[in-house]
């Protein structure tokens, strides 16, 4: 009898190509999500095969009910977007650590066997080494930087799950997604906003001003949604319990080389503006995959292979007025 999944924001960019793939496979799915930032849509012809749950991972009684016959938690609910986490930061560790906590609780209580956490990338901050591999410490630089309500967010999750799952997990795996991006991820992040911008602008022969934070020296590495998930199935059909993974690619990329690229994908000419970057922001990020890579994975999807579909889908889901808002009924009195 195959483990019937559940999986926590499983309406989202990475939980929806998750659940898909899932379905796929041949699994049970129950995605538990409060569709503040995604929808059924998302999971295209499969969502008629998805037992979907609407809920606030916050609520206890939910998160536990949803826990009912389960052999397998993912727990990727958060909330994502640097746009968010400057502007709403108490909201942010408000659904972390809330929801880490409902999550660890009601898996205990109605006996999940296993759990796998999504972590992120950003609890690195700012690496003594790059490419940065597992073992490198993590780090809040500076509490008073709303920023970092997110990666402090994410290492009290790690710390949660990892401890939690000495005794009471046969299985806890935690994954830390590197800059994952492709069609529908959202509007709050990095590759979108460029699109966005230049879509906005008229195609002409002229080179054109295009304005960025910083130098456009900062790098990133960038792995495409379709690898990632492959990364993600591998990493849970082979990884051991009490590990951690990091998933992405080890091509690093300078913003500025980003932005031109993605501007020649959607036909602009434009001359680079420098302007000044947001305090917080990590100079180089790249993740060592080795540890995932000695399971088998290898990552199929160049950049500007990734950067075609996701250019399409943007190009025709223009940026909502609404977009990058939260609504204030989401949050606990």
């Amino acid at each position: 009898m195959s483990t019937k999944h559940l999986v926590t924001g499983g309406l989202g960019f990475i939980g929806s190509a998750l659940v898909r793939r899932l379905v796929r496979d041949g699994h049970a799915v129950r995605s538990f999500d409060n569709s503040s930032r995604g929808s059924a849509e998302r999971l295209g012809a499969c969502a008629k095969d998805v037992e979907i749950v609407e809920g606030d991972i916050r609520d206890p009684v939910a998160v536990r009910r949803a826990m009912k016959d389960i052999g397998c938690v993912w727990h990727l609910a958060f909330v994502n977007g640097t746009e968010f986490f400057y502007r709403y930061p108490a909201y942010v560790l408000d659904v972390g650590v809330k929801g880490m906590t409902n999550v660890l609780n009601g898996a205990i209580q109605e006996g999940v066997p296993e759990l796998i956490l999504a972590s992120s990338s950003e609890v690195y901050q700012t690496p003594p080494s790059v490419p940065t591999d597992e073992e490198t410490p993590l780090s809040v630089p500076d509490p008073l930087n709303p920023r970092y309500s997110y990666g402090g967010g994410k290492i009290i999750s790690e710390l949660m799950a990892l401890n939690y799952g000495r005794e009471h997990f046969d299985r806890v795996l935690v994954f830390r997604p590197h800059n994952v991006y492709g069609p529908a991820m959202g509007y709050e992040h990095v590759i979108p906003q460029f699109i966005c911008r230049l879509q906005s602008m008229a195609a002409a022969s002229d080179r054109m001003d295009f304005p960025i934070q910083g130098d456009g020296l900062q790098t990133r590495a960038f792995i495409f949604i379709d690898d990632f998930v492959d990364g993600l199935l591998l990493m849970y059909g082979k990884g051991s319990h009490m590990n951690i993974y990091n998933i992405g690619t080890m091509d690093e990329v300078a913003i500025a080389s980003l932005v031109t690229t993605v501007a020649a994908c959607m036909g602009r000419n434009i001359r680079i503006v420098q302007g000044a970057a947001m305090e917080g922001g990590t100079l180089r990020r790249c993740p060592d995959t080795r540890k995932l890579k000695a399971l088998g994975f290898c990552p199929k999807t160049t950049l500007e292979a990734g950067l075609r579909p996701t250019i399409e889908w943007y190009v025709s889901h223009p940026r909502p007025t609404r977009s990058g808002t939260i609504r204030a009924d989401l949050f606990l009195s």
